[in-house]
């Protein structure tokens, strides 16, 4: 069976009617396609965030 690609856990595999994907019991991991794209998330340093603070 294959590894979880998040935590190298066993993946189970999980079906339901004729649609079967890959689960990860360990990390959540589920091998489900999606019809979004990610964007990277911006983060905010915390001399940034005081310095908004005193800001407003």
């Amino acid at each position: 069976m294959d590894e979880c690609p998040r935590c190298q856990t066993p993946l189970e595999r999980l079906s339901l009617g004729e649609v079967t994907t890959l689960a990860c019991n360990n990390c959540g991991f589920a091998d489900v396609p999606v019809d979004h794209e990610s964007r990277p998330r911006e983060y905010e340093s915390w001399r940034d965030a005081f310095n908004r603070f005193y800001q407003e």
